[in-house]
């Protein structure tokens, strides 16, 4: 039975009021394959990047040094967001801090690069799915990219409690195939600040044109 969108809110305002960010198995000192990602596709300082699920990662201290100017993150969790603009001290003013459920999350501007480690594999009804994949399409210039991170299906099958949908590059290709084009997936190792391993893919993808 799926979680309602308030008890979804108060699990994780509750992990982020009791375990600080080298506690949690997400945490990265530095976002790699993300940074890489956007290497990649030399997106300019000055495009909208939205990190969806952001929570208190760092990524956005990275967007933040390489320059970029206009970044909005988003989280369910507003504990989440306060942690991060907390560390970021006078830095925060610089970005949109968004308190939103990705399964419902009605964006008010379009982004140029859409990011996302770790959220979309918590939608696993199929409504929330469709919804969140109709609202990217919506909400990314038609030249924009996407960059999804979920587990594996090497990976865990749960993440804090709460199941996941793994997908391989076939199944997420196929579960996007409706509005954008795969350009590359690739398979990445996590090691959490326990120690251990888990397995992610990240794909991107292009916009298809309607």
């Amino acid at each position: 039975m799926m979680e309602n969108n308030l008890d979804r809110k108060n699990h994780w305002e509750k992990i982020y009021q009791t375990k600080s960010a080298t506690d949690v198995s997400w945490f990265q000192s530095r976002p790699s394959v993300s940074l890489e990602f956007i290497e990649e596709f030399a997106i300019p300082k000055s495009e909208k990047i939205i990190d969806v699920g952001g929570g208190d990662s760092l990524l956005v201290d990275y967007l933040l040094e390489l320059g970029y100017q206009n970044i909005t993150v988003l989280d369910i969790s507003e504990m989440a967001l306060e942690k991060a603009k907390q560390r970021l001290g006078e830095k925060a003013a610089r970005v949109n801090w968004i308190v939103a459920d990705a399964a419902t999350f009605q964006p008010t501007e379009k982004y140029g690069f859409w990011h996302d480690r770790a959220a979309f594999h918590f939608l696993t009804n199929e409504d929330e799915i469709q919804n969140y994949i109709t609202t990217i399409q919506q909400n990314l210039k038609p030249e924009g990219v996407l960059v999804i991170g979920t587990f594996s299906t090497n990976g865990p099958t749960s993440c804090s409690g709460i199941e996941i949908k793994q997908y391989s590059e076939t199944s997420m290709s196929d579960r996007l195939k409706q509005f954008f084009k795969k350009i590359r997936c690739i398979i990445t190792d996590h090691k959490t600040p326990s120690e251990s391993i888990q397995q992610f893919i990240f794909c991107s993808f292009k916009r298809l044109a309607i």
